[in-house]
């Protein structure tokens, strides 16, 4: 079984409210052992960084002012999962993050037998 365990670091709590992503980090387990396969990114969120987020993780809006922007790197990160199960530990919060991202790129993510699908928005 192929999963994929991730996480991210935000400029805030909300997604709803503007806050980005900055920082992507997935491994790759396959029948319960990491097999090396990693993802890891920070971005650019074009956006400040709450000072209380930053108190959390410590990554500044100079740190991720010459990252790329999600739509950069979004292809590369739909290969990495698709077809895995996401172990994600807050999953709410990094999924309407992720959500968030994907729809204002006109994606949409779609659960189907518990795999994450990523595919265009009709």
């Amino acid at each position: 079984m192929r999963q994929i365990s991730l996480d991210t670091e935000t400029t805030g709590i909300h997604a709803a409210s503007g806050h980005r992503i900055i920082e992507l980090g997935a491994v790759e387990i396959i029948d319960g052992n990491l097999t090396g396969n990693d993802f890891h990114v920070y971005l650019n969120p074009k956006r400040n960084i709450d000072p209380r987020a930053m108190e959390v993780h410590g990554i500044t809006d100079e740190f991720v002012a010459d990252k790329p922007e999600f739509n950069e790197i979004m292809q590369e990160f739909i290969n990495f999962i698709q077809g895995a199960k996401l172990l994600i530990h807050n999953a709410p919060f990094d999924m309407g993050f992720l959500r968030k991202e994907f729809l204002d790129l006109n994606k949409e993510v779609e659960v189907l037998g518990g795999n994450r699908v990523i595919h265009d928005t009709l």
